[in-house]
């Protein structure tokens, strides 16, 4: 079980290749990355903040309760801060089960909590102007599935 909190960019092949290399006793591996999105008004840069400790402190947390309601040999978790441009690898998740249900699940266990729990600030610099990004209500209604 790994969580890692870093500004340089990381290819999620490469992160993808190792985890699966040494999760011998695993039946599934499940991975998702997520990528900087364009926005209405042309991103120029989304700026992410957090305080160094208290987040990775909340996504060992939220990866230790992925632990213990599905069956996981291992699991990976990488989140990017400061300036990133569209098309960079803003993070990954990565699962791996004796069987597929539970490294799915508890993928998208991980992405949901990292999504609306995660403490990162996210800030965009559009052509209109720069924003905080607010919680979506869908993002939120996720959340109750669990």
């Amino acid at each position: 079980m790994a969580v890692r909190v870093q500004a340089e960019p990381f290819d999620p092949g490469a992160e993808l290749n190792s985890f699966t290399a040494r999760v011998e006793e695993a039946g599934a591996v499940v991975s998702f990355s997520g990528i900087v999105r364009d926005v209405a008004g042309g991103l120029k840069v989304m700026e992410i903040e957090h305080y160094p400790g208290m987040t990775e402190a909340a996504l060992t947390e939220i990866e230790a309760e992925a632990t213990k309601r599905w069956q996981l040999v291992d699991s990976l978790v990488i989140h990017r801060h400061g300036r990133l441009s569209v098309g960079e690898v803003i993070m990954m998740v990565a699962t791996a089960s004796p069987h597929r249900g539970d490294a799915f699940e508890a993928a998208e266990f991980l992405m949901d909590f990292l999504k609306s729990r995660a403490p990162f600030w996210k800030r965009e610099e559009t052509g209109e102007g720069t924003n905080w990004v607010v919680a979506r209500d869908d993002d939120e209604a996720a959340l109750d599935q669990w």
